[in-house]
């Protein structure tokens, strides 16, 4: 084994703690007698331990050690897969290497672990490759991370020779690109230092959709187009979503991640205190194949919070243009994002008919920024009243209208009044409640 990684290149510089490395190195004491069987039989199992971690974190089964070097090739972000995300595997000099690469991969697929574990008498190597994970709905891991790099394992598998195996390497890298960004739709940062952030890969993202979404009809068609114009490259406006709680603003912004991912569409979750570090996400972000949606959720400041000028200057009025492949969406229960008190009309200039206040100009003019402003309120009793039926509907409980809607009048009484979340609310108390579901 440590011959044939010796050979990498593009894909050679890994850190000599992983997996692969350390099983690398494991069998070259092994074939230079410079370790006794026993230290040789920890080494194994201590790494046969942490790939084991590596399937339970992202669901994998059946054989993984396919899995894992799959998921080295699809996450190794390096010149060459980079570039094939963007415009694919070109003509060059590269693929010569890549190409000499992905043989010593595929020679690392089909590795013969036999004579190790014959004389270390031990049978895990040919456990791992046949492995049933535990029933997968017992595990919290990203489904979507998990089935992408089992598909794409399974069809390297079958690859009859180093040629195949680049095609499909490059053509998973063109399709969905490399790193995290192409296996996960949504991220939060954490701050490293003054220059760079790390990009947290949310997992188990709330797979909701704009059709589960009863009513706003209007507010999800201004969404949608907004949005699949940024996604085609035609000229966007940046989103504030605002209105009362509990109507839908956030659902509406995950469901718009979930609809446009397989177009290129990845969301950015920041919170208000790293505003700061904006300028370091969108320097990491602008030059890669997909369109990022930076969001805020339940965006909104007090008279003493000055983060909202970190924001004005990345959206419109900063010395850098920002990037076309950069949009942010915003939510918030103001609609001037910025609390306004009558201590702000002090400075009001009078003269003739105008009246001017820098004060309020300052706060108003974060909100004007926004080009399109998406109003959500909440809804009539008749439109509450049908969410509630869809959506019981939809989950199955078989309650007379009449009784259920009864009742949700009542529910919502005492918990916040009228609103979409009320309604789901709602439902979710009534599946919980098994004698009184009808079901």
């Amino acid at each position: 084994m440590y011959r044939i990684t010796s050979r990498l290149l593009i894909y050679g510089d890994m850190p000599k703690d992983s997996i692969l490395m350390e099983l690398s190195d494991i069998f070259k004491k092994f074939h230079e007698k410079t370790q006794t069987p026993d230290e040789l039989t920890t080494r194994v199992f201590t790494q046969i331990k942490h790939l084991l971690q590596v399937a339970t974190d992202y669901g994998f089964d059946k054989n993984l050690w396919h899995n894992y070097l799959t998921f080295l090739l699809i996450t190794n972000e390096n010149p060459f897969s980079i570039t094939c995300e963007k415009v694919g595997a070109n003509e060059g000099s590269v693929n010569s290497f890549a190409l000499s690469d992905f043989k010593a991969f595929r020679e690392l697929f089909f590795f013969d672990f036999a004579p190790i574990e014959e004389a270390l008498g031990i049978d895990c190597f040919s456990r791992i490759s046949h492995y049933q994970a535990i029933t997968k709905k017992e595990l919290m891991y990203n489904k979507n991370v998990s089935e992408k790099v089992q598909a794409l394992s399974a069809r390297l598998a079958h690859t009859n020779d180093e040629q195949e195996f680049f095609d499909c390497v490059t053509g998973f890298y063109r399709d969905y690109g490399v790193g995290m960004f192409g296996l996960n739709k949504a991220f939060r940062i954490a701050s490293v230092d003054a220059n760079r952030v790390d990009f947290c890969p949310i997992n188990n993202m709330d797979t909701v959709v704009l059709s589960d979404l009863i009513g706003y009809e209007h507010q999800k068609k201004m969404l949608i187009d907004n949005t699949l114009a940024f996604v085609e490259g035609r000229k966007a406006n940046t989103a504030l979503l605002f209105g009362d709680s509990g109507t839908g603003k956030s659902t509406s912004i995950k469901a718009i991640v979930n609809e446009f991912y397989g177009r290129g569409l990845r969301m950015v979750e920041i919170y208000k205190h790293q505003f700061k570090d904006l300028s370091n996400v969108i320097a990491q972000i602008k030059n890669r194949n997909y369109r990022f949606i930076i969001y805020m959720d339940d965006l909104s400041f007090e008279d003493f919070e000055i983060e909202y000028k970190f924001l004005k200057a990345v959206i419109e009025g900063g010395v850098e243009t920002k990037p076309d492949n950069i949009l942010i969406y915003a939510t918030s229960n103001r609609r001037h994002l910025i609390k306004e008190t009558w201590k702000d009309r002090d400075d009001m200039e009078h003269s003739d008919d105008i009246h001017r206040s820098d004060t309020l100009e300052e706060k108003l003019s974060l909100a004007n920024r926004f080009g399109c402003m998406i109003c959500y309120i909440k809804p009539s009793r008749q439109e509450f009243n049908r969410m509630v039926l869809a959506l019981a509907r939809r989950n199955g409980i078989t309650l007379p209208d009449e009784q259920l809607l009864a009742e949700a009048n009542k529910w919502e009484i005492r918990h916040g009044g009228i609103s979409g979340r009320t309604a789901q609310q709602f439902v979710n108390y009534l599946l919980g409640d098994v004698e009184n579901t009808g079901i």
